[in-house]
Order: C-alpha cells, then sequence, then structure tokens
C-alpha cells in the first residue's frame, strides 16, 4: 500500500469576497496517488491567519469548512493541511474578504436630561472580534454633528459621555464601527437613532431698567435681573458692567442693583444665571447723557521761580451753576486748597505737584484734567571733581569726572568743558558724570561745568579743575661701574635709568640667588638713580637688575647683568711671590747638593792624601736664587726650566783646585 501527495488545494464558496451575512464554504482537497485501491484515513486542519480553526478526519480526499453566517471578523487568509499514514501536505493560501460588518446597536441610560448633564452611550457590533474602531456622533438640529472616536482592543462595544449645553433641546445619537482590513478599514452601517429629551433647569433671565435706559446724569437709575428656576440648588444670579461684578444672590429668583447715574454708566451691562455647569445671560445697553461738561483749570504760569504770585481759576464751559472746589493731588489723596473757582498763592518749591479743579451739579461730581506746576529754586554754584578722588589720571586710562549742585531744583543740565569746548550735556537731578577717554600728555588742566535749570537766575559755572597726567614708567635699563668684573674690596656703582616716566619714580635693586632679594630702594625725582655698593666680595658675584615704579601702578623690570668678583693684582702679586720665593729655595738646595756630591769624588780621587790640608773655594749662595723671570705661576715648570738651565753648564765644567785655609763657617751664610 504505497500513496503519494500529489498536491493539496484550497477553495472558496461561492467566491472569495462576500458580503456580510452570506454562507461561505472552505473547501480542501487532497490530489493523491496509490499503488493499489485501498482505504486511507486523512486528518484535515484549516487555519485562518496562522491559527486553528477546523479539524476533521475523513477516508474522502476532500473536506468542508463551513461558515454560515460569514462576518467582517471572518476576513483573512486561510490554508489547509491533511495528514496520513505519517505523512503530511500543505496547500497555498487563500485570501477571503467578507465585505461590511454587522449593524451596531446603540442605547442610552437616559431619555430626558437637563441641560448641564450628560448622557450616557453604549455601542456594540454583536458578532465582531476586536481590534475595533467606535464612533458616536451628537446630531443636533441646524448644526454639524459632534463626532467621538473611541478605539477598542480588546471588547465589541464601547461607552462614551455626552455633555448637555444650553440650547440642547431635542437630541439625537447614532453610531458606527470600523475595523482595519488589508484593503483599508471596513465600515459598518449607522446604528438605530437614540432620541433624547433635554429640559432647562431655568429660564434664560429677564433684565429690565427703571425709569428706562436712557437717563440723564443725576438720574437713579434701576436694575432687576430675574429667572424661573426648575428647581432652586446651586443657583446664582451675577449682576456685571464689562467684566466689573456690580452685585451677585444666591439661591434666589432675582436680583436688583441702583445707583445715581453718570456719564461713566453708559455702556453694556450683563446678568447671568449660573446652576452647576450651566449658565445663561442676558445682556442690556444703557445711554446716560450729560448734564454739564467737565470743568477746566488754568495757571497763571506753569513754570515759575520761588516766591513768585500763582493764580488757578477754574471754569465751565457755558454753564454756571456749579460748586467749584480746587485741589492738589498727592499719593495719599486729593487735599483741598480752596472751595471756590479760584485760587491765588505765593509759591515755594513745595508746591510743586499737580492740580485739579472739581465742579458739583445735582450730586454729580466731575473733575478736570490736572495741571502740572512746576517751582524752582536756583541752582548753587556746581563743583567738579575727579571720581576716584586724586586729580590726575594715568595717561592713556579714562578719566571720569562728576559734577554736583547741592541746591537748585531738577531737572538740572550739566555742560562739560574741556578748555573751551563743550565735551557733553546731561540732565539729571543733582548730579552729572562725564567719562573723558582721550587723555594726552598735554591735558592738564582746563575742565569746568554749568548747571542751569529752569530758574531765571540762568547758569552757574564751577571752578577750573586741574589734572595731572601721569606718564607710566617706559624701559627701565641697569648698567654698572665698573662693568662685568669687580675687584675684590673695590666699590662698585650701579646706574637704574628709565626712558620716560612721571616723577617721582621709586627704583629698586634686586639681586637674584634661589629667590629675588631687593638690595636698596630710593625715591628719586629723576629718571635715574645711582647706587653705591661698598666693598665687594667674592659673595657678590651673581645676577642683578633693578625695578621702576611710580603713581601709575606699573613695575617696570630691565634686563639682568652679571658681575663677577675677582681678586685685585696685588693680591695676585703677593701669592707669586711666595710662591716663586719657595720655587727659588727649593732649586738652590738641589744645585748645592749636585755640586758637593761631584767634588766629593774628584777630591777621592786626586787629592785623597791631603785631603785635610785643602782648603776648597765656593761660589756663594743666599738661597734666593732662581732661573728665568716674568710672572710664574706653575711650580713644576719652575723647577723644570731651572734644572734644564743649570744640566749642561755643570756637566761641561771644569773642577779648579787650589789651597784653601780652612775657617770656621758663617752661620749665616
Amino acid at each position: 500500500q504505497v500513496f503519494t501527495f500529489n498536491r493539496v488545494e484550497i477553495r472558496v464558496q461561492p467566491a472569495v469576497k462576500v458580503k456580510n451575512g452570506a454562507p461561505v464554504s472552505i473547501i480542501c482537497h487532497a490530489d493523491i496517488s496509490k499503488s493499489t485501491d485501498f482505504q486511507l484515513k486523512h486528518n484535515f486542519t484549516f487555519f485562518k491567519d496562522g491559527k486553528l480553526v477546523f479539524m476533521t478526519v475523513s477516508d474522502k480526499e476532500d473536506a468542508l469548512y463551513e461558515i454560515p453566517v460569514a462576518k467582517s471578523s471572518d476576513t483573512g487568509d486561510y490554508e489547509c493541511t491533511v495528514r496520513a499514514d505519517g505523512k503530511l501536505g500543505f496547500s497555498n493560501s487563500v485570501y477571503v474578504w467578507v465585505a461590511g460588518m454587522t449593524k451596531p446597536i446603540l442605547t442610552a441610560d437616559k431619555k430626558e436630561v437637563l441641560e448641564g448633564e450628560v448622557v450616557k452611550l453604549r455601542c456594540e457590533l454583536p458578532e465582531e472580534v476586536p481590534p475595533l474602531e467606535f464612533f458616536f456622533r451628537k446630531i443636533k438640529t441646524n448644526s454639524a454633528p459632534k463626532e467621538k472616536r473611541v478605539p477598542e482592543q480588546t471588547q465589541n462595544f464601547s461607552e462614551v459621555e455626552f455633555y448637555v449645553e444650553e440650547g440642547d433641546n431635542i437630541l439625537q445619537f447614532d453610531c458606527f464601527g470600523k475595523r482595519q482590513v488589508r484593503s483599508g478599514w471596513e465600515s459598518s452601517q449607522h446604528s438605530n437613532k437614540t432620541l433624547v429629551t433635554v429640559k432647562e433647569p431655568f429660564i434664560k433671565p429677564a433684565l429690565i431698567t427703571r425709569p428706562s435706559n436712557n437717563v440723564t446724569e443725576g438720574d437713579q437709575i434701576e436694575f432687576e435681573c430675574s429667572t424661573v428656576v426648575a428647581q432652586m440648588r446651586d443657583i446664582e444670579i451675577i449682576f456685571q458692567k464689562n467684566r466689573t461684578i456690580l452685585n451677585s444672590v444666591r439661591d434666589k429668583k432675582f436680583l436688583k442693583y441702583s445707583t445715581v447715574a453718570t456719564q461713566e454708566d453708559s455702556g453694556e451691562y450683563l446678568c447671568k444665571v449660573e446652576q452647576g455647569a450651566v449658565s445663561k445671560t442676558t445682556k442690556l445697553n444703557v445711554f446716560v447723557s450729560e448734564l454739564f461738561p467737565k470743568p477746566t483749570l488754568s495757571a497763571s504760569m506753569t513754570k515759575l521761580d520761588e516766591s513768585k504770585d500763582l493764580i488757578l481759576s477754574c471754569s465751565i464751559n457755558g454753564f454756571r451753576g456749579a460748586n467749584f472746589s480746587i485741589v492738589r493731588k498727592s499719593s495719599s489723596g486729593d487735599i483741598l486748597l480752596k472751595s471756590s473757582r479760584v485760587l491765588a498763592i505765593k509759591v515755594n518749591v513745595n508746591d510743586t505737584g499737580s492740580y485739579t479743579c472739581k465742579a458739583e451739579v445735582r450730586g454729580i461730581v466731575k473733575e478736570s484734567k490736572p495741571v502740572r506746576i512746576s517751582v524752582y529754586a536756583p541752582v548753587s554754584k556746581p563743583t567738579l571733581s575727579v571720581v576716584s578722588g586724586s586729580p590726575e589720571v594715568v595717561l592713556g586710562k579714562p578719566l571720569q569726572l562728576i559734577c554736583h549742585s547741592v541746591m537748585g531744583t531738577p531737572p538740572i543740565t550739566f555742560t562739560f568743558y574741556k578748555g573751551d569746548e563743550i565735551k557733553k550735556n546731561v540732565t539729571n537731578d543733582t548730579y552729572a558724570t562725564f567719562l573723558d577717554e582721550d587723555i594726552g600728555l598735554n591735558d592738564n588742566g582746563g575742565y569746568k561745568c554749568d548747571a542751569r535749570n529752569n530758574h531765571s537766575s540762568g547758569v552757574k559755572t564751577s571752578n577750573i579743575l586741574n589734572v595731572t597726567v601721569i606718564v607710566p614708567i617706559r624701559d627701565a635699563s641697569l648698567g654698572s661701574v665698573p662693568y662685568g668684573e669687580v675687584e675684590v674690596g673695590s666699590d662698585t656703582a650701579f646706574l637704574c635709568s628709565v626712558k620716560e616716566g612721571s616723577w617721582p619714580i621709586d627704583f629698586k635693586f634686586f639681586k637674584i640667588t634661589d629667590h629675588e632679594v631687593l638690595l636698596h630702594e630710593v625715591r628719586e625725582y629723576s629718571d635715574r638713580t645711582i647706587w653705591h655698593k661698598k666693598t665687594m666680595k667674592r659673595k657678590d658675584t651673581g645676577t642683578y637688575y633693578c625695578m621702576a615704579s611710580n603713581r601709575a601702578s606699573v613695575d617696570v623690570r630691565s634686563r639682568p647683568i652679571t658681575i663677577s668678583v675677582i681678586l685685585a693684582a696685588w693680591h695676585k702679586g703677593v701669592i707669586a711671590a711666595f710662591v716663586l720665593t719657595a720655587m727659588a729655595g727649593v732649586g738652590a738646595v738641589a744645585f748645592w747638593w749636585f755640586l758637593r756630591k761631584k767634588k766629593k769624588g774628584n777630591e777621592c780621587s786626586a787629592l785623597a792624601p791631603n785631603l785635610t790640608s785643602e782648603k776648597l773655594t765656593r761660589p756663594p749662595s743666599d738661597g734666593n736664587y732662581y732661573s728665568g723671570s716674568g710672572y710664574i705661576e706653575d711650580n713644576e715648570n719652575h723647577m723644570k726650566s731651572t734644572d734644564e738651565s743649570k744640566g749642561p753648564d755643570l756637566e761641561s765644567a771644569e773642577v779648579d783646585y787650589t789651597e784653601v785655609e780652612v775657617s770656621t763657617l758663617d752661620p749665616h751664610r
């Protein structure tokens, strides 16, 4: 019993695309070749999108998977496998598309609601499988529907809440669903429409005015705002003009507000009734006509010197029957000066300020525009000084001046001069500053300043300020006499000088060892100084430099010089004489010893019998003799040259013999 799978096929009836609700049959067919005609059991397995959906066992070569009512969730890729006697065959996949979705079912938790309440809706897609998307719609007459989208990943229904707004009378709600398929999105039909009736918790408020909404200044005007409420719970009535709340009440059906009308009361008024999240408003425009115009305040002068006369007068164009008063404005409130149309005073600087005029008719008070009165005291003579305190400046550095007047009513205008040239004008209260950044060598004076204000006395001028220009030190140098080498015990003069710099100048002399040692310092009214160092010693050998500074506060250092302290010439002569004397003594002793040895040899051979009776004559020697001349430092060379000069003469000399008397040796020789 031999068999083999030729192929496994999968087919869909009536078609691969069907409408939602139609029956669908999926057929799996195994094409098998057998060696003989024998019975074979087939295990059929159907998969949708890789998941097992149906299994059956048959001795036939075909198996059927039926979907009596197809839904959009049945859309997907189908395939089948056939297992027989340990052998397995696979079909290709086929895509089945169920077009359309089941119609959703919509329910509402309420059929009748109040404005400000919430309607809870539930939309369900029976027989559909998530993930799904639900769309809810709120439909109102004469307006576009409001829509809410809710995705659902794990269930085939969704719930949502809609807020019922003011003006919502009869509302309709519906919903529909969507699911994503290979070709895009599949949409369901719209659900049934659910009707919800809306009731008002209170009616729109009524706003009226008495006597009317067109009144004259001084008239009493009364506002009344009322409403009808279904439930007297958390109800509030608010009365306002523009954004300003004028009055309000709670848990009442009406509100009243009255005032004496002024021109400022013209405008739009609003009555608002609120309960929970619901609010309703009514607006009303009120016009208040003018009873009399604003008064005008005039002054004889607005800028005047102290102790001068000032007259203030108040008037209303074309109107006389008013009560006038003149006041001065202040931060703590108005100060009444006189209840009259005219005010005459002799002013001082404390009278500077703003003045207004008030007029009153039938309880209506109107105020004029303010008039600014400025009273001036004369400026005092200004003082000009340097901000840093000292009347001097370093060349190339900026100079800041300050001009100050102790007395005088501000604003004060200050003018700075450099020589006869105006450099700057500044208007300030009591002082002004000037920065001169162009300082030259010749700028040693000529600064002054003027001060003036609106007083009739005119300009006051400061004294002339002379400023000293400090030239910084430049190019310090150090020299010495003698230069380079100095004998022990001698004096040395160090000269430190600068190319330029203002006097006095501080000079400092340093020696560099392991650290810098200050040796000498001095202040000079000159561009140079000399320091005499007495009795130089060998330890004074080293490197020296000098440093110069002045009031510019800049230290300038010279290049270093090196001083070597050596022995004096007479020291060298003493040492040389001592060495030569010693060498001469050694040479004389050696020469004497050589002659004596040779003479003794000759006497032994020729004069042995009568040696004692003969007298030997020798040249005298004082022990100070040396050969050569000049300054000899090397003892070894000296000795060598002495022996060489003696050698040949002694070898060639002949010995003379004579009779001498032996006398006692002179100890001094």
